[in-house]
């Protein structure tokens, strides 16, 4: 496939539709005070820039906000909502329905995922093929904490600000969840971070990105033998 940053036309057109477009979407919010705002967004791009040389798929920018209500009252967090990132996705996949068999969503802000999935069902009553492909560690904490912060350990340590490592709220989400649908992310945890960055480590983050990567790729491989049957059953 043609690398994403030098893409034509031509070269889209050439695929014929044979091909998934990929789309990572992130987030513009608060993460603890030291990851970046942009932490959702660096991770779903890096699991589609690992997995861009497969056959079948066509890697694109992403989609840099999202959903993130539950972040106000945090500067620097910028939000579009559900309802506007619903129609945001719907009005994607339309567009895409010459250039691509499908379109697959790497989703790495829990937040995104309401408005991802009415997307979907409306993409399905119209005919359109949306996947979502939701980036989850199983065990993880919940945000800022030792799972996103070793996931960017590994792929932006730069951006890690390590003399600004506190722990914070730790209970599972069913705990919080009550104060959290009140009052947000900042009435559980003055600095935004719900999890312990201070257990981060790149060896943990290179571990997890390397799983998140398999588990997206044997996902595309399975979705693009549904199109293509889905294509051959129609000829």
């Amino acid at each position: 496939m043609p690398d994403r940053l030098a893409v034509t036309w031509p070269d889209v057109g050439s695929l014929a539709r044979a091909c998934l477009l990929v789309v990572p979407v992130g987030s513009c919010e608060q993460h603890g005070p030291h990851l970046p705002l942009d932490t959702d967004t660096t991770i779903a791009q890096a699991l589609v820039d690992a997995v861009c040389g497969q056959p079948h798929v066509l890697a694109t920018a992403p989609l840099a906000y999202g959903a993130s209500g539950e972040h106000q009252g945090f500067p620097g967090t910028l939000s579009i909502g559900t309802r506007v990132l619903t129609e945001v996705v719907v009005e994607l996949v339309r567009s895409a329905r010459d250039s691509c068999a499908g379109v697959v969503l790497v989703n790495a802000h829990g937040g995104n995922a309401r408005a991802l999935a009415a997307a979907r069902r409306r993409c399905a009553a119209e005919g359109d093929r949306l996947f979502i492909f939701p980036v989850r560690v199983e065990g993880g904490d919940a945000h800022a904490g030792r799972t996103e912060t070793s996931l960017m350990l590994a792929i932006a340590p730069e951006q890690v600000r390590m003399d600004r490592l506190v722990p914070g709220r730790t209970e599972g989400l069913e705990t919080l969840w009550p104060v959290l649908r009140s009052a947000g992310v900042r009435g559980v945890s003055p600095t935004g971070v719900l999890g312990d960055p201070t257990l981060a480590s790149a060896e943990e983050g290179h571990r997890l990105l390397a799983e998140l990567a398999d588990r997206l790729a044997g996902a595309l491989q399975s979705w693009w033998r549904e199109v293509d049957v889905a294509a051959l059953t129609r000829s």
